[in-house]
């Protein structure tokens, strides 16, 4: 199967059940806002070795915050509801909490958007947080949603008492296989745009997009992943690869998403930006079908 001169391989992406929580972090300004992002969303890449998996979802104007001030939601992935709280708690009160102006919101149960049939289930934030007010803290009661007021040097830091976590879909994926590295950066960054139009989803790498695509294990006996040498263009040759000839570079993008559908649609959408001259073909990471219940077959998604 071809989309222009792109061959999709007949293959499939793993992707593995996960809990997330979505969270709203509103600043007086975009530039505390953008502090705030790369601070909370730092080490967030792959659950392999961060404590969670975290992306910004979408920017949201001020028509769209509980405060009316500019906001951003991001989305944080992990393999239960503890590792995803003991993340938010540990980032919050590091990242956002420390950054000025910033305030803190329930992005999930709280949020008329939300898949509320898989998100009944609550954690603790500010219900933790409230204790480094250290006795000054005070809470507030809006509708049936609890706040806490800490205060801090500029003021109050604003946070919501618990947020809403609920089942997601981790590790949906696709490869760029292309000629040089020029070409399929730009590929890359043609799908991680497409993609970050979308709702419920995020692409927690750098930038969106993966140069150390990995296997599980190594001949390292402590290692759990290493990198996935049957599309290293460096080891052509050498061993058994997977590149067709021409390829120089190869990039994945992974995709975290509320539901399968939503990672099937961003997947598509984000192939369907990266395909094109110099991209010789699109292909995906999986394990034999073994380690994710959930597959993307790549052509499926065009049919």
């Amino acid at each position: 199967m071809k989309i222009g001169p792109t061959t999709i391989e007949d293959t499939f992406a793993e992707a593995f059940p996960m809990r997330y929580s979505k969270i709203i972090v509103t600043a007086i300004s975009e530039r505390w806002l953008n502090a705030a992002i790369a601070e909370f969303s730092g080490y967030g890449s792959s659950v392999i070795g961060c404590d969670a998996e975290v992306g910004v979802e979408k920017r949201l104007d001020e028509s769209m915050t509980p405060d009316g001030r500019p906001g951003v939601s991001f989305m944080v992935f992990g393999f239960s509801e503890d590792a995803v709280q003991k993340a938010i708690v540990n980032r919050t009160g590091q990242c956002l909490m420390t950054c000025p102006t910033t305030a803190v919101f329930d992005g999930l149960i709280s949020n008329d958007n939300a898949q509320q049939n898989e998100s009944s289930a609550t954690i603790p934030l500010g219900k933790h947080l409230r204790f480094f007010g250290d006795g000054f803290q005070k809470s507030k009661l809006i509708g049936e949603r609890r706040f806490w007021r800490i205060p801090v040097m500029d003021g109050e830091f604003i946070v919501e008492d618990t947020i809403g976590v609920a089942k997601g879909v981790a590790g949906g994926n696709f490869l760029m296989l292309a000629r040089d590295q020029a070409t399929c950066l730009a590929a890359a960054e043609k799908a991680v745009d497409a993609i970050s139009q979308l709702d419920d989803v995020i692409t927690p790498f750098p930038g969106g997009v993966v140069r150390s695509g990995s296997k599980v294990g190594s001949k390292y006996e402590k290692l759990r992943a290493s990198t996935n040498e049957a599309y290293c263009p460096t080891l052509i040759g050498r061993v058994e690869s997977n590149l067709p000839e021409g390829v120089g570079c190869v990039y994945e993008i992974v995709i975290d998403g509320a539901e399968f559908d939503t990672v099937a649609h961003a997947t598509k959408i984000g192939i369907k930006a990266a395909v094109g001259e110099g991209v010789v073909s699109i292909s995906a990471g999986n394990y034999g079908g073994k380690l994710g219940k959930h597959h993307f077959h790549l052509r499926q998604l065009f049919e």
